[in-house]
C-alpha cells in the first residue's frame, strides 16, 4: 500500500464515509444489492478531510499532468473538490453534467473550455467507470482532450479497468476497494470471514446476493 492510500483511506474510515455491512447488504440506484456503500460527499464536511483530498489530488497533477490546462469535476459529487483542486491550482475550472440541462443553453459541459485544452477530470468514485468515461467523452467532442482522470475511490471492478485501458485514459485514485478492505481486516472493523464476501462481490457484483 501506498502512503497516500493508506492516508486517504484511514481518514475514509474514521470519517465513516465508507460503510461496510457484508449481512445488511445495501441496494444501489443501478438494482445492485451491495455490502459496501461509499458517500464521499460527506469528506465535504470536515475541513481536514477536504485538505487531505485536495492537496492530494494537487500533488498527483503536478507530478503527472504539468501540462494540465483546464480542471473538470464530474456533476454532482467532484464538483466542490475540483473547484478546490483549480483553485490551488490556479486554473479554470468547469463540471460536466451526466445529460444536458432542459433549459436555456441546454449544456452538457458548464464553464469556458476552449478546443485544444487539455483537461484532468476529478471524480469523487468510480464504480463501472461508465458514467466517469462519459464524462471525458464529453469533454473530448467538445474539442477538449483529457490527459488523466482522478478519483477519491474507487472499487476496481475489472470491467471498469477494461473499459479506462480501451479508452486509453489513466485513472488514479487516491483509494481503493483492496487497501479498503485490507485496513477495514487490521483495524478489526471486519472479520476474515467477511473478507471472502467482500472479495466475492466485487468479482461479481451484479449477481451478488441474488
Amino acid at each position: 500500500m501506498e502512503p497516500t492510500q493508506v492516508e486517504v483511506t484511514k481518514k475514509l474510515l474514521q470519517l465513516d464515509t465508507i460503510k461496510i455491512q457484508p449481512s445488511n447488504p445495501f441496494t444501489w440506484a443501478s438494482g445492485w444489492k451491495s455490502p459496501i456503500y461509499c458517500d464521499n460527499r460527506k469528506i465535504l464536511s470536515f475541513p481536514e478531510a477536504r485538505t487531505l483530498v485536495r492537496d492530494k489530488f494537487v500533488e498527483i497533477i503536478r507530478n503527472k499532468y504539468p501540462g494540465v490546462e483546464v480542471i473538470a469535476g464530474v456533476a454532482t459529487g467532484a464538483i466542490a473538490h475540483g473547484v478546490l483542486v483549480a483553485d490551488v491550482l490556479e486554473l479554470p475550472f468547469i463540471y460536466i453534467r451526466s445529460k444536458p440541462k432542459g433549459h436555456g443553453l441546454e449544456n452538457l459541459i458548464e464553464g469556458d473550455l476552449k478546443p485544444g485544452q487539455k483537461v484532468v477530470v476529478i471524480e469523487d468514485l468510480v464504480s463501472t467507470g461508465e458514467s466517469s468515461l462519459k464524462a471525458a467523452e464529453a469533454v473530448n467532442s467538445f474539442g477538449g482532450e483529457v490527459i488523466g482522470m482522478l478519483a477519491i475511490f474507487t472499487y476496481n471492478f475489472p470491467v471498469a479497468k477494461e473499459k479506462f485501458s480501451q479508452a486509453k485514459i489513466e485513472l488514479s485514485p487516491l483509494s481503493n476497494y483492496q487497501v479498503l478492505i485490507e485496513m477495514a481486516l487490521e483495524n478489526g472493523e471486519i472479520t476474515q470471514d467477511q473478507v471472502q464476501t467482500l472479495m466475492e462481490w466485487r468479482n461479481n457484483p451484479a449477481d451478488w446476493g441474488k
